[in-house]
């Protein structure tokens, strides 16, 4: 009887690996089991046995452990089958998220936070700010500088007014966004005061590390490093793991070399590689690069 009741879980265990392996391995696999139904609906094909010598007969335990042998093996090659299926899956979807994360507009966070390695040294900050070099930590003017009091062309008043700003729930939003879009039309001074009131009446806002870099770019895409180098330090000092942090780092190297100043400039650069290794082979590679070749930094 328990002979019996081994030979009918037997038959269960094979029906399931049976119906397993269709699902796994369309078309079947004859090299194990047998199909229950043949590829034209018929019956399924008798098997021949070529004529051989006698073989000594089994006992029904090596017959039981025979079968056994086959079932390890065919749940083996599922398993394998179904890991492969996961670990394909898993790189789809780093590939999907790296392709969302990839040239994230100015105006637009990314979908995930940086990671800092945290292993950016103070000595670093020090040589960038230096004491009595002109970059220390205080908080730069938000004013302009001083220029000549002539006032701007009707051509250029009817270009700033035809720029709408948003209007949605968040104010501060609004704000930035209104500031962006000047910056993204050329008007560079009028772009300032904009994101100058925008992080004076804001300093809580999620927006605050995207308007101090933007700031910072609009002096620099302006012919004015040294103001850019400013607030490029101050939103880099202010909270490293922000969303724009290493994006100030980089420019503060490139206004670096604006002035002319290589040994800072390689610094901020070398602070950048190894403080956002990520950044640096992925959203701002090509930029992280082009700074590179235009100085001549000791290893």
């Amino acid at each position: 009887m328990a002979q019996d009741d081994t030979e009918a879980r037997l038959r269960r265990a094979e029906a399931e690996i049976r119906a397993l392996q269709r699902t796994v391995f369309p078309g079947g696999d004859g090299r194990f089991f047998e199909p229950s139904i043949s590829p034209d609906n018929g019956p399924a094909p008798t098997r021949t046995t070529p004529q051989t010598t006698a073989r000594p007969s089994t006992t029904a335990v090596t017959d039981i452990l025979v079968r056994l042998d086959a079932m390890e093996l065919q749940l083996q090659r599922l398993t394998a089958k179904s890991e492969e299926n996961t670990n394909a899956l898993s790189a789809l979807e780093t590939r999907l998220a790296a392709l969302e994360t990839a040239g994230a507009p100015e105006g637009l966070p990314e979908p995930s936070s940086t990671e800092v390695t945290g292993e950016a040294t103070e000595s670093n900050l020090e040589a960038m700010t230096g004491t009595g070099s002109g970059f220390e930590t205080q908080d730069p003017p938000a004013t302009e500088p001083e220029t000549a009091a002539t006032g701007p062309s009707p051509e250029r008043v009817a270009g700033v007014q035809a720029i709408t700003k948003p209007q949605t729930d968040d104010a501060g939003d609004d704000e930035y966004s209104y500031g962006f879009r000047l910056w993204n039309a050329g008007y560079f001074p009028e772009a300032r005061q904009q994101l100058a009131s925008f992080i004076e009446d804001y300093p809580n806002h999620s927006r605050l590390t995207y308007g101090r870099n933007l700031l910072g770019r609009a002096f620099l895409d302006d012919g004015l490093p040294e103001e850019a180098a400013r607030w490029f330090l101050r939103n880099y000092q202010a909270d490293r793991t922000a969303r724009r942090a290493p994006d100030s780092l980089l420019f503060l190297a490139e206004s670096m070399i604006a002035m002319e100043d290589t040994r800072r400039a390689c610094i901020a650069l070398a602070e950048f590689g190894e403080t956002y290794p990520a950044v640096a082979t992925g959203r701002l590679a090509d930029r992280y690069e082009s700074n590179l070749q235009k100085v001549s930094c000791d290893s």
